[in-house]
């Protein structure tokens, strides 16, 4: 496994079988993930430094019309708590975060029908107005390409959607109401085009899922060569289908996080909230596989719960935006520190 892991620091590019083995031994050989870690926070460290960049997370909406397998917030969900932030609401939470140093704001949510363009573009260039010097990303689901475009050109500059699985069969079988892998796709080559830092990512973990299923992610990963990738383990939510189903295994997603950092050096990749739900130290492990990136949750205290993708989501302490403080000292302890500049992709060391 040396070998591989060698290779793909230097930048060759392994076939399905190489990515194969290389998966499956870090997955249950300590030695092989140790070394494919430290070679990602060595390639992570030559772009980055020791900084790790924050964004605000603010969660618009749990409303949401689709109704995937794995999450909370699907439309069949009766027990789910709904909600919508007005507004003024988000521009509360935009003050209270740049306010703390936050120079990126998330604006995410399920696929709520009343989030029309008239009203996202109205919000978007309020904020693009009250804080010209902030990045905003968009994680708000399939929409068309002519609605990308109106909201890149209010001001977004990034946005996020997460292809969750590269193989067709297993994507239609997570996503019985979607209009299936090929148009999500096609959802990520329109963003392409209209000029987005584009972020997309999947699942580790979730049921039908093979190692084989997460090669085919790598090698689409490859070939798109996003900005941003998320990876993050599966967790139950028991009001869901897979509510009785394990959850993703904490050394598979450190190992695809480390792949995906070889792969591409200069990307953002966060260290995800659900990673801090796995495992207390779930977020450090990630930073430690070549993550750069923590999203701090930025929403109103009153709806942070309501925003149940999965149960017992992270969202308090050092995971929030008000636990900043404790968030650095957590950093310190691997070495590590908060950047507070918005951390673009295009203004990476070359």
């Amino acid at each position: 496994m040396k070998e591989l892991i060698e290779r793909l620091t230097q930048g060759d590019k392994l076939n399905a079988t190489e990515l194969g083995q290389l998966l499956k031994s870090a997955a249950t050989d300590l030695s092989v993930l140790q070394l494919l870690r430290e070679n990602a926070v060595r390639t992570a460290c030559a772009q980055f430094g020791l900084g790790i960049y924050i964004r605000g997370l603010i969660e618009l909406s749990s409303f949401c019309k689709c109704d995937c397998l794995y999450c909370g917030l699907r439309r069949s969900n009766r027990t789910a708590e709904r909600y919508r932030l007005t507004h003024e609401e988000v521009m509360a939470c935009c003050r209270e975060g740049y306010a703390l140093g936050f120079r990126t704001f998330v604006l995410q949510g399920g696929e709520d029908g009343t989030h029309t363009d008239e009203w996202l573009v109205e919000l978007i260039s309020d904020m693009r107005r009250t804080y010209p010097d902030v990045a905003i990303t968009l994680s708000l689901g399939e929409r068309t390409e002519e609605s990308y475009r109106r909201l890149k050109e209010a001001g977004a500059n990034r946005y996020l959607l997460r292809h969750e699985a590269a193989n067709e069969e297993l994507y239609a079988s997570l996503h019985p109401s979607s209009k299936g892998l090929k148009h999500r796709l096609e959802c990520l080559e329109a963003l392409k085009r209209c000029g987005y830092q584009t972020g997309m990512g999947m699942m580790i973990g979730v049921k039908g899922q093979s190692v084989d299923h997460i090669v085919e992610d790598l090698l689409l990963i490859e070939r798109l060569q996003p900005e941003m990738v998320g990876i993050g383990p599966f967790l139950p939510h028991k009001a869901t289908p897979l509510g009785s189903e394990p959850a993703g295994e904490l050394n598979m997603v450190l190992a695809t996080i480390a792949i995906v950092r070889l792969m591409l050096p200069k990307a953002l990749l966060p260290s995800t909230t659900a990673l801090a739900t796995l495992h207390p130290r779930g977020r450090l492990e990630g930073i430690l596989s070549g993550a750069n990136v923590v999203m701090p949750n930025l929403s109103p205290s009153d709806v942070r719960a309501k925003y149940a993708i999965y149960e017992n989501k992270a969202s308090w302490g050092k995971e929030a935006a008000e636990g900043l403080s404790a968030l650095e000292s957590e950093l310190n302890t691997i070495g590590y520190h908060i950047d507070y500049a918005r951390g673009d992709f295009n203004n990476l060391k070359h």
